[in-house]
């Protein structure tokens, strides 16, 4: 016999939160740097979307500062493997965009007092 019980039922794990997940994503987008940028990539503007389904696949559309950028190749791969990291996470996408093209009027308050452009 196993470990569960004749006619128990199976724990059945929720499917996750999208919003709550949505959240953990921009936490760990939050850890991720251009490098040379001391900003993190979603305070900068680089994420222009955020999707979460309702079983846990995640969809980001993001840019980056130039299409001549030196981490293109690296950053949106680790982009990837840290949101494949988060609880519930069943999936992680990331797809690099050029359109719109990136400017500075993307960055957030926070990024232009830190690098002193207000």
């Amino acid at each position: 016999m196993s470990d569960e019980q004749v006619g128990e039922t199976p724990a059945v794990v929720p499917p996750p939160d999208p919003e709550a997940l949505r959240e953990a994503v921009i936490e760990v987008l939050k850890t991720c740097y251009d490098p040379e940028i001391p900003v993190n990539i979603y305070e900068l503007g680089l994420i222009y979307l955020i999707h979460v389904s309702d079983d846990g696949v995640v969809d980001i559309k993001m840019t980056l500062t130039s299409p001549m950028c030196p981490v293109a190749g690296s950053l949106p791969p680790e982009v990837e493997s840290k949101i494949r990291g988060i609880a519930g996470v069943k999936e992680a996408r990331v797809e690099v965009v050029w359109d719109p093209p990136w400017d500075m009027s993307k960055m957030s308050e926070a990024a232009r007092l830190q690098l002193n452009l207000m």
